[in-house]
């Protein structure tokens, strides 16, 4: 039970990522992408999660952290990705999304 927040922060740092990385996007989509608004933008995003890090490494194994956020942010990326910029996905790409929930599962409940 005490390990549910930092697992929880870590998701939703997980959701800050994605934004900043719709935000990298569009900065990529720009003539002149490390000088546009959306990369420092981007930029401030990604910075701004520093700080709750710290807290959540001292409650959590570097492992579970990596595998709790990599696996959140394929998940969302892809939501962003099928919404925000209509890309398709296929069976397989479909079945391993459900793999990586499934994982994410067990490890919410064993971490």
């Amino acid at each position: 039970m005490k390990n549910h927040l930092p697992l929880l922060v870590t998701v939703g740092f997980s959701v800050v990522g994605v934004v900043g990385d719709y935000l990298l996007k569009l900065a990529s989509e720009q003539k002149n992408p490390l000088r546009s608004g959306w990369f420092y933008l981007g930029f401030v995003v990604y910075a701004s999660t520093a700080f709750g890090w710290v807290y959540v490494m001292r409650h959590l194994k570097l492992a579970t952290i990596g595998a709790v956020y990599s696996v959140s942010m394929i998940l969302l990326l892809t939501g962003v990705g099928v919404a925000a910029f209509r890309q398709p996905l296929n069976a397989y790409e479909a079945a391993g999304l459900a793999m990586a929930i499934g994982s994410l599962i067990l490890l919410m409940r064993f971490a």
